[in-house]
């Protein structure tokens, strides 16, 4: 009870709190979306930078572990995610590809860093930012390959850029990423062993201070834009997926086989059971496929992930 008085009704609270203000009005969704960008391109990166630029990271290998054993659980979660979309339910190759996103990709950087800061402070923040960037990369990436491979599948490979134009746009993607951006210019300043001047330092902790608050309010305000737009069926077994297998894989990996830390064995595992992320639908959107699937999937993931959530939280407090 003690975890959802003091994590998780607050945290969703907030949720709840962005979402009531864009179903009343009070704020244009134009002005919703803006605030959503705002999160997106300053508050979170600069959070981010402070993060990889100054915290205390372990020595040795934990860093990549950490990395590893959330992939291992999203790529399982993937493939399955598949299988089930186009095996068991019969879509076809591109909603199958988007059922695997779904199911593998968290909203770590809208609900997973001001979760995992309210539950254990800022020491979370330095393995939450290594799978908040590496999965920005790898769905990018893995995402548009598998698409266009599934595209010739269905055979509607002419209603998509050729792979040179692909190519050319997720590589400008990914580069003018503002959470890579942010990670890859925190490691520079670490490399540099430059301190941050007082003033500078005051300023990145005000702005990087705002992140998680206004990531979910930025959060809530989305949603009012999604909807559960039929596919129910495929997308509360892609919710099921992300919100209970996939973090289960994460306890077994910390548990039997990869060594970390407890906090960073903490975060993988909370990590894991982030509900889909917005961005399944920003891919599926660019594709031109699979976007009811996807919005369906964020909206049921984030409403049970409630209950999910309370649920690993407890389990990793007394098993980790």
């Amino acid at each position: 009870m003690e975890q959802i008085a003091t994590i998780v009704l607050p945290i969703f609270g907030v949720i709840a709190v962005g979402y009531v203000i864009a179903w009343s009005g009070l704020i244009s969704r134009d002005t919703g979306d803006a605030l959503s960008d705002f999160v997106y391109l300053v508050p979170i990166p600069v959070l981010l930078f402070r993060t990889v630029a100054t915290a205390d990271i372990p020595a040795g290998a934990a860093p990549v572990l950490v990395t590893l054993t959330h992939f291992i659980g999203f790529a399982i979660v993937w493939v399955v995610g598949t299988l089930v979309i186009r095996r068991v339910l019969g879509h076809d190759a591109r909603s199958g590809v988007v059922g695997g996103m779904a199911a593998a990709y968290g909203n770590a950087f809208q609900l997973g860093i001001p979760l995992t800061i309210t539950a254990y402070g800022d020491a979370a923040l330095v393995p939450m930012t290594l799978v908040v960037s590496a999965q920005v990369v790898v769905l990018l990436v893995l995402g548009s390959l598998l698409i266009e491979r599934a595209v010739i599948v269905d055979a509607v490979s002419g209603t998509l850029p050729s792979r040179r134009e692909t190519v050319v746009k997720l590589a400008k993607t990914l580069a003018t990423n503002p959470l890579i951006i942010s990670v890859a210019a925190g490691v520079l300043w670490r490399i540099s062993g430059l301190t941050m001047p007082g003033p500078m330092a005051t300023i990145v902790d005000k702005i990087g201070g705002v992140a998680g608050t206004m990531a979910l309010l930025a959060l809530g305000l989305g949603l009012r834009k999604f909807g559960v737009t039929g596919n129910v069926r495929a997308a509360l077994v892609l919710a099921a997926l992300k919100l209970l297998v996939m973090p289960a894989i994460a306890l077994i990996v910390v548990v039997f086989v990869v060594p970390l830390p407890p906090l960073w064995a903490k975060v993988a595992v909370i990590v894991a059971a982030c509900p889909s992320g917005s961005n399944v639908y920003v891919v599926a959107a660019a594709f031109r496929t699979g976007q009811g699937l996807a919005s369906s999937t964020i909206v049921l993931a984030i409403v049970l992930a409630v209950l999910s959530m309370t649920f690993w939280l407890n389990v990793v407090d007394r098993l980790l």
